[in-house]
């Protein structure tokens, strides 16, 4: 049940100027002036009460910057990887929003809605044939989560789609109330070839999402232009299970979808369980 602030949060996202709100949000972030960085990371850790145990660093002011914080690395075996081979891996912290099939080439969203897989990846309908009736799992990272994502299985990257988009919030209310949301959003979709077979990734951007930061490619940041990459066999990203992919400069989510008859997930999983890093999810 959304509250009537939650209500005023979704009308009000219409018309905030999202882009320049990115952008502001995007430069104070990086600064490197001492004092401010400071100031706003030590609001940042105590607001969101970031476990600043398992970080890199000594201290969060150690970082410098409020984005190098958000960014961080974790201290080596904080995030143990499966390793049964068949064992699907979670490739980020944060709570599931939800887990199912995809039905008729949509995936569902919340509260009896949808969206078409075909918008969210940037490709044909004809491309999503093969994962009709397939497994997908959406996870929302909140602010306080750790915001580095993972490789759920060994694979080889073989296609990346930026699509510019709305830079819309997209905690649960937002979720619950946007039709289409994660398809409308600015996300950088990519599909993996593994060794059972291929699975998408997608990074979906949102509010204060400034750039999308990968292993590959370095940082994306939007000039409003689709862009589309095809990797052949001898340029081809090829990462293992549990190894970096990439980053959200400033929070967001991460849908993985793999083909028909392929992939089944933990039954335990459910709207707001929460994941970590390497966490067994699923199997092949």
């Amino acid at each position: 049940m959304l509250t009537i602030f939650d209500r005023i949060f979704v009308v009000m996202q219409y018309f905030l100027p999202a882009r320049l709100i990115g952008a502001f949000v995007h430069r104070l972030a990086r600064s490197r002036r001492t004092r401010l960085k400071n100031t706003l990371i030590r609001s940042f850790t105590y607001l969101f009460a970031i476990n600043t145990d398992e970080m890199d660093a000594a201290q969060a002011i150690d970082y410098p910057s409020l984005n190098a914080l958000f960014t961080r690395a974790l201290k080596p075996g904080a995030r143990p990887i499966d390793t049964d081979p068949l064992g699907i891996c979670s490739p980020a912290d944060g709570t599931v929003q939800q887990a199912g099939q995809v039905a008729a080439g949509r995936i569902f969203q919340a509260k009896g809605t949808s969206f078409s897989a075909a918008r969210l990846l940037g490709t044909e309908p004809v491309d999503i044939r093969p994962f009709d009736d397939g497994a997908y799992l959406t996870i929302y990272l909140a602010p306080h989560n750790y915001h580095r994502i993972h490789a759920p299985l060994d694979g080889t990257l073989q296609r990346m789609h930026f699509i510019p988009g709305t830079r819309f919030s997209v905690n649960r209310a937002t979720a619950n109330s946007i039709p289409g949301l994660f398809a409308r959003n600015e996300r950088l979709a990519c599909l993996f070839n593994g060794k059972l077979g291929p699975y998408w990734l997608v990074f979906v951007g949102a509010m204060n999402v400034a750039s999308i930061s990968t292993a590959w490619a370095g940082e994306i940041v939007s000039n409003g232009e689709p862009r589309h990459e095809v990797f052949g066999a001898e340029t081809a990203p090829a990462f293992n299970k549990g190894d970096y992919l990439g980053h959200f400069n400033l929070g967001s989510t991460i849908i993985v979808i793999f083909p028909a008859d392929t992939a089944t997930w933990d039954p335990s999983l459910q709207p707001q369980s929460p994941v970590t890093v390497g966490r067994r999810i699923g199997l092949l």
